[in-house]
């Protein structure tokens, strides 16, 4: 397994992160909305909207998985944060960076994954939102299209966050 390096711009990376002040907030249907979407229209067992830290990869909305967060040395999404395109891994089992990767070889099984990076205004790449399956498989120029709207309404949703309900 290789662990995702870290980014140049990791300190301005983690200050634009918790300045959000989203980290370990609790659901909000806005961002469950996406994740529903994602998974009903790419047909996946697992969507989520991934924030990375300096330790971990949290969960901010998702469809398909029990946990909230697991170790960034493990995770596919601190390897997507690297560039400013979809990152896609059409079979992990085939990938020699992510073969013996225990979220490959043990549950949940992922063998496909694509996320597109969160970079919001700040050019700061926070997480990803990213599909991930159980089977190989691809991504058509279509679907890839699809996950870049769906991923710039979840960056919009980060940059403008909700308003508080006014008394």
């Amino acid at each position: 397994m290789l662990a995702a390096p870290t980014p140049d711009n990791e300190a301005e990376r983690l200050a634009a992160l918790y300045a959000l002040l989203i980290m370990d907030t609790p659901p909000e249907e806005r961002f469950d909305k996406v994740v529903a979407f994602a998974a009903a229209e790419f047909d996946v067992p697992i969507v989520l909207i991934s924030l990375i830290d300096s330790q971990r990869q949290w969960f901010k909305a998702g469809v398909g998985l029990d946990v909230c967060e697991t170790a960034r040395d493990v995770s596919f999404c601190a390897h997507a944060i690297m560039r400013p395109d979809i990152f896609v891994i059409p079979d992990a089992l085939a990938d020699p960076r992510f073969a013996d990767n225990p979220l490959v070889t043990g549950a949940p099984n992922v063998r496909f994954y694509a996320g597109a990076p969160l970079i919001v205004a700040s050019g700061a790449a926070l997480g990803t939102l990213c599909l991930i399956d159980t089977k190989p498989r691809q991504l058509c120029p279509i679907e890839q299209a699809i996950l870049t709207t769906l991923r710039d309404l979840v960056v919009q949703e980060l940059d403008h966050p909700a308003e508080a309900p006014h008394a």
